[in-house]
């Protein structure tokens, strides 16, 4: 290599810098001990700006173009330096370019769930995930408070502290806006929208502009969310007591279409009786005989002048179950359909002299 040679591989030509890396937002340009060339081309594409620091002191910014680097184009740097107008000697600067296109699909979410004042629930515990998209427009500042001198800086290097003012401006809002769960759940683009103009004057202190801020979620803890939905089960069920009459009859109907007949019965309404005093006194209520003792024998007298073999007990337990259904039917606790096919399955084993 000869003088002539050596000597001009210690300037800079050309400056420019292809984004062969995704994720990069600030990228030093590699100048080791070399010297711009006065003269000097410098590139800048779509969706980057370059800025030139002279000792660490902000000289020029520039935006998408392609530059020739004299004493004209570098107005800051040329007074910094006390150039003249006859300056043409190659020169040092530190070139920082900056990529300034949209960031997008940031995802942000709560990494615990959050403690509120709710309107409706009291206290409660809340999860929220979505996610944003933002974009350098103000390169000095985004050097001055993030980046700095780092050969490079990348988004995820930045990543950790938007997510913290993401969620930490979430909360905020949230919380003052006096808004029920309920409704937040239900009207996630308005929360959106209020929790974005929060962000904004954030994203900008550092030379970013919120472009996009989404809500996707907003979710409670599974042990709270399992206890709203038990909530939201008993409002819908409504009059307990009139619930409680209707699993009563429901058991009524199965026991006596069951082989085990009195027997099933009475299983049916031990079941309701452990369910608590409510079902307990709709199940008294609903199960009341309403025919005189006598009525048994009467019955039972009759039989035996037919000649059917049927004993005083096995008639009283037939009689008790139809009277039962009978009086079911006439509270509309039961349909006819049931009153029938139960019916029927007493009688059946009425007729056949099987225990009912």
């Amino acid at each position: 290599m000869g003088l002539g040679s050596f000597i001009h591989n210690q300037f800079i030509d050309i400056l420019q810098w292809n984004e062969d890396e995704d994720g990069v937002l600030a990228y030093r340009f590699p100048q080791a001990n070399c010297e711009i060339q006065y003269g000097a081309s410098l590139t800048v594409r779509e969706s980057q700006m370059a800025v030139f620091l002279n000792e660490g002191q902000f000289a020029d910014v520039f935006g998408p173009g392609r530059y020739t680097l004299t004493t004209r184009t570098l107005p800051v740097l040329t007074a910094l330096k006390n150039w003249d107008k006859l300056f043409e000697s190659p020169f040092k600067s530190d070139v920082y370019f900056m990529s300034t296109r949209l960031q997008l699909g940031r995802k942000w979410g709560t990494p615990q769930p959050i403690t509120l004042r709710d309107a409706d629930f009291g206290m409660i515990r809340m999860r929220a995930f979505g996610v944003y998209a933002y974009q350098i427009v103000d390169p000095a500042v985004f050097f001055s408070q993030i980046s700095g001198t780092r050969d490079v800086y990348t988004r995820d290097d930045l990543e950790l502290q938007l997510r913290n003012h993401v969620v930490s401006t979430m909360t905020q809002v949230l919380a003052s806006s006096d808004v029920p769960f309920l409704d937040m759940a239900s009207n996630q683009s308005l929360m959106a929208e209020r929790i974005g103009a929060a962000l904004r004057s954030q994203f900008a202190q550092y030379g970013l502009v919120l472009d996009t801020f989404t809500l996707e979620n907003i979710s409670l803890p599974d042990e709270l969310q399992k206890a709203l939905d038990n909530k939201i089960s008993m409002q819908m069920i409504g009059d307990l007591g009139a619930f409680g009459q209707y699993q009563a009859a429901q058991s009524m109907v199965l026991a006596a279409q069951n082989d085990s007949g009195l027997a099933g019965l009475g299983v049916g309404l031990g079941a309701g009786v452990a369910a608590g005093q409510v079902m307990a006194s709709a199940m008294n209520s609903a199960l009341a005989p309403t025919t005189p003792p006598n009525r048994t024998a009467e019955l039972a007298d009759g039989a035996n002048h037919a000649g059917a073999a049927i004993s005083s007990p096995q008639m009283s337990a037939a009689q008790l179950q139809l009277q039962q259904l009978k009086s079911l039917l006439a509270q509309d606790l039961i349909t006819v359909a049931d009153y029938d096919a139960a019916k029927a399955a007493v009688l059946k084993k009425w007729i056949a002299g099987d225990e009912v």
